[in-house]
């Protein structure tokens, strides 16, 4: 596994490696979406399910074509790092979830821009009680492409170590002030 140790993940509760992924992430505020670099863009509803490390997330793209629903766990090893297992569902199983498990949720539109000297940015621009918000999120594959990454040339100023910009902060406690 991809210098994670098999003590730290099944700490996180995930015993099996092979079923989990990594996640190496870092968080930008912005004070506008910059839209003619949209790629595509979806509507993301996710539910944070109540006392647990699970969402249930709907993503439909804006336009038509296949919504993209799944159940996740995520599990933090530190600030920019952490493993992730996902079932995907078809409408019929992710409708008897999104009825019954309870919890909170987040609407947000979910902008994917061209990717920038190969790195993948996404614009999240919620919706509803957090309307306003703006963050931009990329994702990487090695801590080395993480801590090299200058930053989103129209991000304001970086979020990542800043707890009160992840998913489950904000569901349950708004824009911070």
């Amino acid at each position: 596994m991809n210098r994670i140790d098999q003590e730290t993940a099944e700490r996180l509760g995930f015993p099996k490696q092979h079923y989990m992924a990594i996640e190496r992430e870092r968080r930008w505020l912005c004070s506008e979406v910059p839209r003619e670099r949209i790629h595509r863009t979806e509507a993301i509803t996710d539910l944070y399910v109540t006392g647990a490390r699970l969402r249930l997330r709907e993503a439909r793209p804006v336009g038509g074509g296949a919504p993209m629903l799944r159940l996740t766990r995520k599990g933090d090893v530190d600030i920019h790092t952490r493993l992730i297992t996902s079932i995907y569902l078809p409408e019929e199983e992710f409708a008897v979830l999104a009825t019954s498990l309870p919890g909170r949720r987040i609407r947000k539109l979910r902008h994917r821009l061209a990717p920038v000297d190969g790195v993948f940015v996404v614009v999240d621009e919620f919706l509803g009680e957090l309307a306003g918000l703006l963050l931009a999120e990329a994702e990487f594959d090695t801590p080395e492409q993480l801590a090299a990454f200058p930053g989103p040339d129209f991000a304001t100023c970086e979020v990542t170590d800043d707890p009160r910009f992840t998913g489950g902060y904000l569901v349950n406690n708004g824009i911070p002030a």
